[in-house]
């Protein structure tokens, strides 16, 4: 998609609509202005209550549904209303669990404050305790990205209703003379929160959501040809993120990661989950060439 958006100079807005939320921005500019000191790691969080799918056997294509279309490029399974509609995020072959769905908008924001790339070594754990049920992707995640002089780690945590300092999901950046925390306390609404070095909230501001923001930029962009706030590479890196995390639950295995060549050393097993088998019709990338 990248490739593709630049050879036919095309402007692709990637759904990360937090790059168009001015609390975000002013989240991110606050950190990167050094009043929390030096930036040394930041930590994301997904702590929310998610629903038992339970197990449903494979059934007939329901007339009105076209499911050549809706398969898209990957190989087409037998319909099961476990991974179509409201479920399918669940299921390896077409999602990325609740990382590479709620989880990708909070990485994103945290890459974004600590100016991060990909990583250099990528660890953790992912598994199921929870539920017991057709989902395939984990309910219980953690991660840690290593870069050269940084840390990003991801915990998740889909069974419980407590939440993680009061937000379901958000970041906290920790800097050597305090922490800054973005997320949502009260409903809807999006905020960020600074805490000082004795640990005393400092700074708390908040704003109601507008997706139409994201929009605008689009359209705009459309119009001036600039990159958009979402640009689709910066779209690729936080969703790779995604992608290398799972990679890691899956295979039970720690991973190098080349960021120059964006392939994972010395793991044949894991570089093969960096993609996947595709339908011909779908795939075939003569334009690029």
């Amino acid at each position: 998609m990248v490739e593709a958006a630049r050879k036919c100079d095309r402007v692709v807005q990637h759904g990360t609509q937090s790059r168009s939320r001015p609390v975000t921005k002013r989240f991110v500019e606050f950190v990167q202005s050094g009043k929390i000191g030096d930036l040394l790691m930041a930590k994301v969080w997904n702590a929310q209550m998610r629903r038992n799918i339970g197990r449903k056997h494979d059934e007939p294509v329901p007339s009105g549904i076209n499911y050549d279309i809706w398969s898209g490029p990957g190989t087409v399974l037998p319909f099961n209303r476990n991974h179509f509609h409201s479920t399918y995020n669940w299921h390896w072959h077409y999602g990325a669990g609740d990382l590479g769905n709620d989880s990708v908008h909070w990485l994103d924001v945290a890459r974004w404050a600590l100016n991060l790339g990909y990583p250099n070594k990528v660890s953790g754990m992912g598994r199921k305790l929870y539920f017991d049920d057709d989902q395939q992707t984990p309910d219980t995640q953690n991660v840690t990205y290593n870069y050269k002089d940084k840390v990003l780690m991801y915990e998740q945590r889909l069974w419980n209703r407590y939440k993680m300092d009061g937000s379901e999901n958000g970041v906290t950046v920790y800097g050597t003379a305090g922490m800054a925390q973005h997320g949502r306390w009260h409903g809807r609404q999006f905020g960020f929160r600074v805490f000082d070095q004795e640990g005393k909230q400092v700074h708390f501001e908040e704003e109601p959501p507008k997706l139409s923001r994201h929009c605008r930029n689009f359209i705009d962009c459309i119009r001036s040809r600039e990159k958009p706030n979402a640009d689709i590479e910066l779209g690729h890196v936080s969703t790779a993120l995604c992608h290398l995390g799972n990679i890691v639950a899956r295979t039970g295995r720690n991973l190098l990661f080349d960021p120059q060549t964006e392939t994972i050393l010395d793991d044949p097993e894991a570089s093969r989950l960096l993609t996947r088998e595709y339908r011909q019709h779908w795939s075939s990338r003569p334009f690029l060439t």
